[in-house]
């Protein structure tokens, strides 16, 4: 069968794909592998009561339950949630953002497709505009969303070593040149896969860039606040009508609801909206309604300080004491966990690289993401880009525990 151009950029294995299919097969049962590797939330105890509850009161209320089952939603998405959140962000942040600047989407992933696809690509007079990350390592999932070849650009970020085998990535602002075909800036903050978070000084020279080469500039908030909020740093939001503020309930527990939340100035999420109907027709009602009461109330607030927070802090805390125990005598480095439920593992006397490293762990029974997929838009041969794992916390302690464990067994064996 002869596919079309657009079918064979799903053609081949990329890291999102492997990232999922692991996932996938370890969270259904169907291997006994132990899963360091995937972005799924913690089933915190608490968290998942609250929806349970939720739930109960949608499926008891007849009018509820049927509109969340047997009606399309609106392609903007549920109004009430979207009233919701535009409520809370004004409440929070004194954001002054209307309806009108709030658009759900099928997932974070979907939301990210549409804006580089709109934002990026080939423009009405031929040219070919870029995505620019300012700084990488960054998220897997951005590398294959765009429809058109050569759509990011990004570059090396400034190193600093810390005491006791830590690390840090910052911007480094004196090598980045924004390009005259520059269709928008991107960064997740929280930072997937490192768990960095761009310091308000940084977001506030980023936003002044992005204003002065008339470009937006997203920021992927699916760790940040005010939910879930695991984020381990001070930081202060902001928005105005140049940034694409891209929000998720996945990592507040719910990503099987597939629900991303996209805050961006009216042109954008009118585009959103017509997007969804063409590609969507709808987007999913169960996020938003098992959730509208949590954020109309506030409560997702002290969900997210109280519980999510916390659990995460010490879940991190405990996986960085056993990497600690466990490759003493080796050459590493993590990078100073911020926020995310991630560790970034830096071997610089790493022999083999790490793609190579993720297969011999695999056999091992312990799966993890070689760095080497975190790297979009970094076209030069960069040495670090092959040194790095990420590695999963939010699994049970036990599992972390035993993964850290192999893993360490295979480094020893080959440093």
């Amino acid at each position: 069968m002869n596919f079309s151009k657009f079918a064979s950029r799903f053609d081949s294995q990329s890291g999102i794909v492997q990232l999922m299919d692991d996932l996938g097969n370890a969270m259904s049962g169907n291997s006994d592998a132990l899963m360091l590797g995937g972005g799924n939330p913690s089933h915190i105890p608490g968290v998942q009561q609250y929806f349970r509850d939720s739930l109960h009161r949608l499926i008891e209320n007849p009018t509820l339950f049927a509109h969340a089952v047997g009606n399309y939603e609106l392609p903007q998405g549920n109004q009430e949630f979207i009233n919701a959140i535009v409520e809370l962000m004004n409440k929070q942040y004194q954001w002054g953002i209307k309806v009108e600047n709030v658009a759900l989407t099928i997932g974070s992933q979907s939301a990210f497709f549409f804006l580089f696809n709109m934002l990026g690509g080939e423009d009405e007079t031929g040219i070919h505009k870029q995505i620019l990350l300012p700084m990488t390592p960054e998220y897997i999932g951005y590398s294959d969303v765009g429809l058109s070849d050569d759509l990011f650009y990004s570059y090396r970020p400034l190193i600093e070593k810390q005491d006791n085998h830590f690390f840090k990535y910052h911007v480094n602002f004196d090598d980045m040149n924004i390009r005259e075909n520059t269709a928008a800036m991107c960064v997740s903050r929280p930072t997937n896969p490192t768990g960095n978070v761009l310091s308000d000084i940084e977001i506030s020279r980023l936003l002044s860039l992005a204003e002065t080469h008339d470009v937006p500039f997203i920021i992927d908030n699916a760790y940040g606040e005010p939910f879930p909020n695991i984020i381990f740093t001070e930081t202060n939001p902001i928005w105005n009508k140049n940034i694409i503020y891209c929000m998720s309930l996945s990592k507040v527990g719910l990503p099987g609801t597939r629900t991303g939340i996209v805050i961006a100035d009216e042109p954008v999420i009118n585009l959103i909206r017509n997007m969804n109907a063409v590609i969507n027709l709808a987007t999913g009602n169960f996020g938003a309604m098992i959730t509208k009461d949590l954020i109309s109330s506030g409560e997702i607030l002290r969900l997210s300080q109280f519980q999510i927070k916390p659990y995460y802090q010490a879940k991190v805390m405990h996986a960085v004491k056993i990497i600690h125990k466990e490759l003493d005598g080796l050459e590493y480095y993590i990078h100073k966990p911020e926020g995310a439920i991630f560790l970034w593992l830096w071997l610089p006397e790493l022999p083999i690289s790490s793609d190579e490293l993720y297969e011999r762990l695999k056999l091992r029974g312990v799966i993890v993401i070689s760095g080497s997929h975190f790297f979009p838009g970094l076209v030069e041969d960069w040495k670090h880009k092959h040194q790095c794992l990420r590695i999963t916390y939010s699994m049970n302690e036990k599992i972390v525990e035993k993964g850290i464990k192999l893993i360490a067994k295979e480094l020893k064996s080959i440093l």
